[in-house]
């Protein structure tokens, strides 16, 4: 199935427009209007730009945001390539439910509210209140013996940040965040990742929540018979297309996360992209519409070697790089509030003629 030939994805490339370049023009020509020398404030001045020209209007802040948490099993956490157990994905989200996690502290200081999803865990929530059910199945199969999903639980994947996407922007959200839990998900991201970039299993394979030399051997190991299984040809031969790719080896919170990009895009909203995994969702959104590059931030770049290859994919350049590894969204909060201060410079400073400052000589 090609991409171009999905009536699904044939769609959605339709509905995702470039941004405007007049629009970007006329962001740029404000901030060199600001009380500052013409782009002394760096990479914040690009930012600032880009969020006027997606909105097309001018923002007004505080900025309406929110952060995504995905959460989802993996099957293939079975080969034991992770250093906690499956159990902590349950765990984690009842986590997440009491306050007690970094994302909750980040999401609470920086005014995003925090939306909790269970897209795929392997537990029943039952009507825990304080999230969204919106479980398609319980995990994910083990990919080193079948394919992850079938083709109707990709598209319900999809679906459910598709959805997401929409009611994001229905509440009216300048910026969203996407992030994820799930034990087993750097594996799939990995295996996602290498599929993409044609880069070799061993380049784009980390330590994940924190796995030993010999672990991490282990996973490299694991995925190496992971991609020979699903891609016979080996990823320099390889012919599958994106969501056949997110099908054999991927996961429902990714799958969740790349329709939530898409939908975004669709609908003007920017979205700023969190480690590894949640940019290997930004990644396969990026496959089948490529116009989706013009509304991602790359918040940070994290310890995952494999982070590194996806940005370049894409084409983007993260805006922080502190040594992350947590997922969870937080350092696509940190960002926010990064790309937040751009907004407010651009909003907030006083022009040369309004301050009556004389503007450079020549």
């Amino acid at each position: 199935m090609s991409p171009r030939s999905d009536p699904a994805v044939t769609e959605i490339n339709a509905e995702i427009a470039t941004l405007d370049p007049e629009w970007l023009k006329r962001a740029r020509s404000h901030l060199d209007r600001l009380t500052k020398p013409p782009g002394s404030l760096g990479r914040l001045e690009e930012l600032a730009a880009r969020i006027v020209a997606i909105r097309e209007q001018e923002v007004s802040c505080p900025l309406n945001k929110a952060v995504y948490v995905y959460a989802a099993d993996h099957g293939v956490a079975a080969e034991r390539v992770s250093a906690y157990p499956k159990e902590v994905t349950h765990q984690m989200v009842l986590n997440f439910l009491s306050n007690g996690a970094a994302i909750n502290v980040l999401a609470r200081q920086h005014g995003a509210e925090l939306v909790v999803v269970d897209v795929g865990v392997a537990a029943d929530f039952a009507d825990v209140p304080g999230m969204l059910h919106r479980k398609v199945r319980a995990g994910t199969r083990n990919m080193m013996h079948e394919p992850a999903m079938s083709e109707e639980e990709v598209s319900r994947g999809l679906q459910v940040g598709l959805d997401l996407a929409a009611a994001a922007h229905g509440e009216g959200r300048a910026l969203i965040a996407i992030g994820e839990m799930g034990i087993g998900n750097t594996t799939a991201a990995s295996a996602i990742t290498a599929a993409l970039t044609q880069q070799p299993v061993a380049a784009v394979t980390g330590k994940g929540t924190g796995l030993d030399p010999q672990g991490q051997a282990h996973k490299v190991a694991i995925l190496e018979s992971i991609m020979r299984k699903h891609f016979a040809d080996g990823p320099g031969m390889l012919k599958a297309t994106p969501l056949q790719i997110l099908q054999r080896v991927g996961g429902l919170e990714i799958a969740a996360m790349t329709g939530m990009v898409l939908g975004a895009a669709m609908h003007r909203t920017a979205v700023v992209i969190d480690g590894f995994i949640s940019t290997s969702a930004a990644a396969l959104a990026y496959a089948i519409a490529p116009r989706v590059k013009d509304y991602l931030f790359a918040g940070h770049r994290s310890q995952e070697p494999g982070h590194r290859f996806l940005h370049e994919y894409i084409g983007l350049e993260p805006i922080l790089a502190l040594d992350m590894r947590l997922g969870e969204g937080s350092g696509a909060v940190l960002a926010m509030s990064i790309v937040e201060s751009a907004v407010r410079l651009y909003e907030e400073m006083a022009t040369f003629a309004r301050a009556g400052v004389s503007v450079a000589n020549g």
